[in-house]
């Protein structure tokens, strides 16, 4: 399909007509040569001798090219292209932070596998999170990591084999012992400072109480709720434990109920994956769809066909004025 970015220059074709019916003509005075001779001359031609003007004429051919040569000036202005195939393009309109809990509890061998090992709270969490991410095709996500104090591990990106990789350097104890869960919500709400979209989601996994935070877990949720963060909380640790091994289940419930979230426990890895599963279905991804067609210009052929016609009317020109200078 063709088109033309700048149809309005078409407007221009009838310029040179308009200029040659108002314009007054163009005079040139020359220099003549008298001779004494010039009477017998005009009677041996045949011709009487007059006073005047001479009006040059252009050939047929001259004109036509001319008027060839506009018409393709105008058509290169008014910038012909031709446009591909309509392109579609998907985008993800929902970003993710995920907060995870790499306290010293996480070190605990009390969740099983499917063949019923023991294994690291922490291992567990990681092996279903890369599963997890890698299911979330087009979406923004970000990590964070908190223990005593909360940092981002990873900051919003679209490359989900790097944010494996950032995971994957994840250890136990890195970020402090103790658990600073409502720094980590409050971190996960700047992070979100940055995010365009409507869809915002964060996904918080802990296994210990509160205990080092300057931001209360309530505050940060409540802060949350104002940012339209909605905030999904899963509890892997011990209810049934004391001081900081214990997991606050209340504390994540009321997180979760305040920010339109929901509150998940999940006490070994087949429970975390339906979780993760159960979150994802509660949270279908959003998806803004742009369009556009590809433009290829094509302003260059009636260029180069002015070019030549130009080439060639001037070739002509010269060797017709030879033929009659030797005539």
């Amino acid at each position: 399909m063709f088109s033309f970015s700048a149809p309005w220059v078409f407007l221009l074709l009838p310029l040179p007509l308009l200029v040659y019916a108002i314009a007054p003509p163009r005079r040139e005075t020359t220099v003549s040569i008298r001779i004494p001779f010039f009477r017998r001359v005009a009677q041996a031609a045949g011709v009487e001798p007059q006073s005047g003007s001479m009006i040059r004429t252009r050939a047929r051919l001259q004109t036509a090219s001319a008027a060839l040569i506009w018409i393709l000036l105008v058509l290169a202005l008014a910038r012909p292209e031709r446009l591909g195939d309509p392109v579609v393009m998907e985008k993800s309109a929902r970003d993710v932070v995920l907060a995870l809990d790499i306290s010293g509890s996480m070190d605990q061998r009390d969740f099983q596998t499917g063949s019923g090992a023991p294994m690291q709270r922490l291992e567990a969490v990681k092996e279903v999170l890369k599963q997890f991410i890698s299911e979330r095709d087009g979406d923004r996500m970000a990590l964070i990591i908190f223990g005593t104090r909360a940092f981002i591990q990873a900051p919003f990106t679209e490359d989900l084999n790097s944010l494996n990789g950032f995971l994957d350097q994840t250890q136990v104890g890195m970020a402090g012992p103790n658990t600073a869960l409502g720094d980590a919500i409050g971190l996960g709400i700047r992070t979100f400072e940055s995010s365009e979209v409507d869809q915002r989601l964060m996904i918080v996994l802990s296994d210990g109480a509160d205990t080092s935070s300057r931001m209360t877990p309530v505050n940060a949720s409540a802060i949350a709720a104002e940012k339209n963060v909605v905030v999904y909380t899963i509890g892997v640790g011990d209810p049934n434990a004391t001081g900081e091994d214990r997991v606050d289940l209340q504390a994540l419930k009321d997180i979760a109920d305040r920010t339109g979230g929901e509150y998940f426990f999940a006490d070994d890895a087949t429970a975390l994956e339906q979780t993760y599963a159960r979150i994802d279905s509660l949270n279908p991804r959003m998806v803004e769809t742009q369009s556009y067609r590809p433009k290829q210009s094509l302003a260059h052929i009636p260029l180069l066909i002015a070019l030549i016609v130009i080439l060639v009317s001037m070739t002509w020109f010269h060797f017709s004025q030879r033929h009659q200078g030797a005539v």
